[in-house]
């Protein structure tokens, strides 16, 4: 396993982190919990050394599973979490007070809690779960977050921008207030490479790249007759036509790059530890299988230069989630 440095953190992690939204239960169907505990110690056996969660993942479900294992391994794991808004609004919408989504109160209480759920003393990266960059400079959230870095409750703080908005953090990133942020980036969304990467590279701020397969479309798994079990929030995402939407752009990639459907996974992840601005790529990974085959591509290798070239093209600007 290759790692990287965590922005100005004084962290390295390890190039696939854990992602580990879909071992909550809610919103991704289907997990087992001992299956879920198999996977994250296989992957911190195979070199992982980040696991990302979130006091929303099963209502601090995922929180409980992840702090079970990390507080039974010898190694040092960098655990990274997030605070919901207090006004459970995803994403968070234009001209919001600050003080309606993460008062200083709210943002202690959330992660207490969370440490209570992880049996932990402290949460190396806390996260806002939505942000808007019109919350800079205004409302208590700040002093909030200082008060539990000086408490040694957190070591560092990161927001997850909204879903396809990468611009939308860019003005937090040149105040010095955040550490690293947490994006959507993957082959269909390449929009953080437009400003916020050079913004992050600048400002010595980490990059956590979610939805690295886009909600599996990347996996080249899924085709026009995919089903998902009934209450699955992918039902919404795939719904409609967009499921032979997303097989029409899968077999022009793998045509393109002259591969197989059962590589893409491993392409789409190449592609995104490919640039520098990215620290880690967090996957959801809630079986063994997956873990080994998504950790396998931490080798530092990236993908080839041309291939990243070849992908530029099937950029693909939508948004699923509404």
């Amino acid at each position: 396993m290759n790692y990287r440095k965590l922005g100005r953190t004084g962290l390295e992690v390890s190039e696939i982190g854990y992602g580990a939204w879909g071992i909550g239960k809610t919103m991704w169907l289907g997990a087992d919990d001992d299956e879920s505990l198999r996977a994250l110690n296989r992957a911190i056996d195979l070199g992982v050394n980040l696991i990302d969660t979130a006091l929303g993942y099963g209502n601090g479900h995922s929180e409980q599973l992840v702090g079970q294992v990390v507080r039974e391994r010898s190694e040092d794991i960098v655990v990274t979490t997030k605070i919901p808004p207090k006004n459970m609004t995803w994403p968070a919408p234009d001209g919001i007070d600050p003080e309606e989504a993460f008062p200083a109160d709210w943002v202690r209480s959330c992660t207490e809690r969370s440490l209570s759920n992880l049996g932990l003393e402290t949460v190396d990266v806390q996260q806002f779960h939505v942000w808007s960059d019109e919350w800079v400079g205004r409302g208590t959230w700040l002093e909030g977050i200082e008060a539990l870095k000086s408490e040694g409750k957190i070591r560092a703080f990161g927001v997850s921008i909204n879903d396809h908005q990468p611009s939308n953090a860019i003005k937090l990133i040149e105040s010095g207030a955040v550490d690293t942020v947490q994006v959507i980036y993957n082959v269909f969304d390449q929009s953080p490479e437009d400003e916020l990467f050079d913004a992050c590279l600048s400002h010595g701020v980490g990059v956590l790249a979610r939805v690295p397969f886009d909600e599996g479309s990347l996996t080249g798994t899924i085709g026009p007759d995919s089903e998902f079990p009934e209450g699955d929030f992918r039902n919404r995402y795939f719904g409609g036509d967009r499921l032979q939407q997303v097989d029409e752009r899968v077999e022009a990639i793998v045509g393109e790059l002259g591969i197989e459907r059962d590589q893409l996974a491993e392409v789409a992840l190449r592609y995104i530890l490919s640039h520098p601005a990215v620290s880690s790529a967090i996957p959801g990974m809630r079986s063994v299988r997956n873990v080994e085959r998504n950790a396998a591509v931490g080798d530092g290798r990236g993908l080839p230069e041309e291939q990243v070239a070849a992908l530029k093209k099937h950029r693909w600007v939508r948004d699923f989630y509404r």
